[in-house]
């Protein structure tokens, strides 16, 4: 029952949030270049370093904190106004009358899937980018595919990848717990589902915050 309930988790959040991921990722490491490739344009700086300076801006802050805060919007939402729902029908007090454990079988899963599905989109978040970086650049003629690939190859640090994947995990065990409380809890009339869905959403997208403060002062000491 719970790995089932995970399974389907696991596609509401990763594979329901894909295209978003996609299209936003796109364009923001599109954006990145082209504004980096303009503001080198006449200087001694090689065009090389265009390339460079996207990956690593992608890799330790665009995409896992971009990409959360988005998926603080939808995800949270979602996940708020989804549990409200259910506790305002008196759901959950049927399954806690039927000896179900309901923070286990209606949190955990939703925590496990967050886990699992986030750090694997923030990655597909970052190689997207990097990849609209590319076609950017060179669609303008700021920056050759040759300079900008020598770039995104030039300086790899694994430490990197896995700084990005640990804010990512992170972000996604914060963003869903939130949510999950604010909906777990809301009461009242139906308004107090969009109240609940509004708290989870700003609280989020300020704990994200806070914690890429925090993870970004401790990971790279």
């Amino acid at each position: 029952m719970y790995w089932k309930e995970t399974m389907v988790q696991m596609v509401n959040i990763g594979v329901g949030s894909l295209i978003i991921i996609l299209i936003i990722s796109f364009f923001i490491g599109a954006v990145s270049s082209v504004q980096f490739a303009y503001n080198l344009s006449g200087s001694m700086v090689p065009m090389y370093f265009v390339g460079y300076v996207v990956k690593e801006s992608l890799i330790l802050e665009l995409a896992p904190t971009v990409s959360c805060l988005i998926l603080a919007g939808k995800v949270g939402s979602n996940l708020a106004s989804e549990l409200g729902t259910m506790r305002l029908t008196e759901q959950i007090d049927a399954l806690e009358i039927m000896g179900v454990n309901t923070f286990s079988y209606l949190i955990g899963p939703k925590l496990a899937a967050a886990i699992i599905m986030i750090p694997i989109l923030v990655t597909i978040s970052a190689t997207t980018g990097i990849v609209g970086g590319l076609f950017a650049g060179s669609l303008t003629g700021y920056v050759s595919q040759t300079d900008y690939m020598q770039g995104v190859l030039m300086g790899f640090l694994a430490k990197n990848i896995w700084v990005m994947i640990t804010k990512a995990t992170v972000f996604g065990f914060v963003l869903t717990s939130i949510s999950c409380y604010q909906g777990f809890y809301a009461h009242g009339s139906a308004i107090e589902i969009g109240k609940a869905s509004t708290r989870a959403v700003v609280l989020s997208c300020i704990m994200v915050l806070l914690s890429d403060f925090i993870l970004t002062w401790l990971l790279l000491n």
